[in-house]
């Protein structure tokens, strides 16, 4: 197989000349390998090699499952893969190896994708921007000034520079939908219990995290789904099961579905004209495919929401702490953990039961009245991001930000973290960027980033749906709609087609 075919195929795609026998395991595992070793030096997407593992697999002979041999590389947190380390992007957690697999993990095996690396994140998964510390900055490849998002960022610069057609994701509070706007790919996140977080945790972040991948096809994301949802033995709660396979929906018409669509940011203040002119277009094209659209959205306390959001957030990264703790045998020095991350940790010391509880029932509250909105809507339509995507540290924490919370940490008081409020306003400055994903994180809603726009500087604008809870049914229908009225599958960067340039086309 040839480079521009590799990447002209999605998974199934691939999948399927697998299972004609007109490519082998081993040859596509070796695309993928020569991809990362060429452009990763210049993405900074993979972070570490599970090579052995995947050769293992594919020199066993044909393998089975739906994605049967497909290359995949998979996020390095939430999900355990036995006799390797998950970083969860920390120099305090880099070493920490597995010993078993995680159910979603045991679920990806069995639909037979070649897991070959692990790909880069911020640490703990905590920003919506790809640079940490222990592993350097992830850079998108449409414009490798810029962020590909977070806090799956390295698997959408992963995806969209065609070392893999879909890569493992999470979802805490838009981590799938950041990087698919920002990579220009297609990322669902599923309603909160579809996909299971067991055997080691029951909610990850209260709830508001799902796992689950980016791709570049609508279909691929559905096959995946069908492959891995279902509660797993003492999970949390259950969900309705699906009446029909996702992948049957993708090709299924969605009917006229009750739009309210908006760009006044949920949190933060201002949007770019490129996201709003994107929204405009996105409108235009669903009436002309039959849908009802009217101008409105949900309304909520966004100051007490985003004050809300951190204290759990702090109180999730504290609980990580002290579970890293536990496995090293020893405390957490304050030079293994970044300067936002050692705050959240010493705040988290600070909150009292009662300040925690009272968090969760605003954003509980919060949750109900926006289910009340969905009474009347099928489907909600925001621009993904307030911008497009972001130069290399223009999210970070500024200089003195940064000075600040270096000094907070070798006062080692949560109390004084608490007072000052500098966490409140570092996660003003991303929630500015993300003014829209994070509510549906907490509701438990499915939403998904779909690629539609690209701007004048050729950088892709993702458009975000959210339907009822439990209605991923309805967000397959009409992406599969999207995906046939206006196609993104030939919407390369330049960096996933120079291979061809400098490395010819045949392996």
């Amino acid at each position: 197989m040839t480079h521009d075919e590799y990447i002209g195929h999605d998974a199934s795609g691939l999948a399927q000349l697998i299972r004609a026998k007109e490519v082998t395991a081993s040859e596509l595992l070796d695309l993928a390998l020569e991809r990362v070793s060429i452009l990763n030096p210049e993405v900074n997407a993979v972070v570490r090699l599970m090579e052995e593992d995947a050769r293992a697999a594919a020199e066993r002979g044909t393998p089975t499952g739906v994605f049967a041999g497909v290359p995949f590389l998979a996020k390095d947190l939430g999900n355990e893969f036995a006799g390797h380390p998950t970083s969860a992007g920390s120099r305090l957690t880099a070493d920490i190896v597995a010993k078993q697999d995680t159910e979603l993990v045991r679920r990806l095996r069995a639909t037979g994708v070649s897991i070959f690396g692990k790909t880069n994140l911020p640490e703990f998964g905590l920003t919506p921007y790809t640079e940490p510390e222990l592993w350097g900055p992830c850079r998108n490849p449409w414009d490798l000034g810029r962020t590909p998002g977070g806090s799956s960022g390295g698997s959408g610069a992963a995806v969209a520079a065609g070392f893999v057609p879909m890569a493992g994701a999470g979802d805490g509070g838009g981590s799938i939908r950041i990087p698919a706007s920002c990579c220009g790919l297609f990322g669902l996140k599923p309603t909160r219990g579809r996909t299971p977080t067991g055997p080691f945790r029951g909610q990850v972040w209260r709830g508001a995290t799902v796992e689950h991948i980016l791709s570049r096809s609508v279909r691929d994301s559905a096959v995946m789904l069908d492959a891995t949802h279902g509660a797993d033995p003492g999970a949390p709660y259950e969900i309705t099961l699906p009446e029909r396979p996702f992948a049957e929906e993708v090709e299924r018409a969605p009917g006229r579905l009750r739009i309210a669509w908006t760009t006044k940011p949920t949190l933060g203040p201002e949007v770019h004209p490129d996201c709003i002119l994107a929204v405009e277009e996105a409108v235009s094209l669903l009436e002309e495919l039959g849908h009802e659209l009217s101008e409105t959205g949900p309304q909520i306390d966004s100051d007490a929401f985003a004050h809300a959001f951190m204290l759990m957030i702090a109180s999730e990264v504290g609980a990580d702490m002290n579970d890293a703790e536990t496995v090293l045998g020893r405390r957490a020095r304050r030079g293994e953990l970044e300067p936002v991350t050692w705050a959240l940790g010493l705040l988290s010391k600070s909150l009292s039961a009662r300040e925690f509880s009272s968090a969760l029932r605003l954003l509980e509250r919060e949750a109900r009245s926006v289910g009340a909105f969905f009474e009347k809507h099928d489907i909600l339509l925001t621009p993904t991001l307030a911008t497009p995507p972001a130069k290399i540290g223009e999210l970070a924490p500024a200089a003195v930000e940064q000075l600040q919370l270096r000094i907070l940490g070798l006062i080692g008081s949560g109390r004084l973290v608490k007072a000052i409020g500098l966490l409140d306003d570092i996660a003003k400055h991303a929630f500015d960027f993300t003014p829209w994903t994070p509510l549906y994180n907490v509701t438990g809603q499915p939403a998904m980033s779909v690629p539609l726009h690209w701007n004048p500087d050729g950088l892709p604008i993702g458009i975000h749906f959210v339907a009822r809870f439990g209605a991923e049914a309805t967000l397959f229908r009409l992406a599969g709609q999207l995906e046939r009225a206006r196609s993104w599958a030939e919407q390369l960067p330049e960096i996933a087609k120079s291979i061809l340039k400098t490395q010819g086309t045949a392996l």
